[in-house]
């Protein structure tokens, strides 16, 4: 795996045990629970979206330097 996906499952994995503690140590009622989770992992979705975003970006600016490299080499 890339460093940036070996990153990506440590930070859910991360996410998904400190969620389930909390929830096995909260006191609060189980509505306020959920509510707060499904904050958090949306709140880690959006996080996750941008990350993959950006390394699509990335991905695409290397595609475009390697066509711009190939018609250099062909030209």
């Amino acid at each position: 795996m890339k460093k940036e996906t070996k990153l990506i499952v440590g930070v859910l994995a991360g996410a998904a045990l400190g969620a389930t503690i909390a929830l096995a140590l909260s006191s609060d009622s189980s509505n306020d629970i959920k509510g707060k989770l499904s904050d958090f992992f949306a709140d880690l979705l959006d996080a996750s979206k941008d990350k993959f975003a950006g390394l699509a970006d990335k991905a695409s600016d290397v595609a475009d330097r390697v066509k711009d490299k190939i018609s250099e080499v062909k030209g």
